[in-house]
């Protein structure tokens, strides 16, 4: 008899995340305190080994319960634009902010 498995499919930021319990993962910015308690309600898809749950477009009743551990920013990336023969030159860089969550449950409906 295998483990089983359990994940969610969770939409946050106009991004989609393939979660597990105890996994740590880190999303566009969110508006909440450090070491407190989130519930991402945007679930698409749940999966518990043995049953599939696919949302119409997300599954009602089903939640994902995750900490916020801390906000950081991410690695910068460098924006050059150039144009040749005419002296033009723009050096821009931009670090963006994410948000560093770990999985604490998922909730079935």
């Amino acid at each position: 008899m295998g483990r089983r498995t359990i994940y969610a499919i969770v939409e946050t930021g106009g991004k989609q995340y393939r979660v597990t319990p105890g996994q740590t993962l880190d999303v566009e910015r969110l508006t909440a305190d450090e070491d407190s308690e989130i519930t991402l309600d945007r679930v698409l898809m749940v999966a518990d080994g043995e049953r599939v749950l696919i949302g119409q477009p997300v599954v009602d009743g089903a939640a994902v319960v995750a900490r916020v551990i801390t906000e950081h920013k991410g690695d910068k990336v460098i924006v050059f634009k150039y144009k040749n023969k005419t002296r033009y030159r723009r050096f821009k860089g931009h670090r963006q902010v994410h948000t560093r969550l770990t999985i604490q449950d998922i909730r079935l409906p």
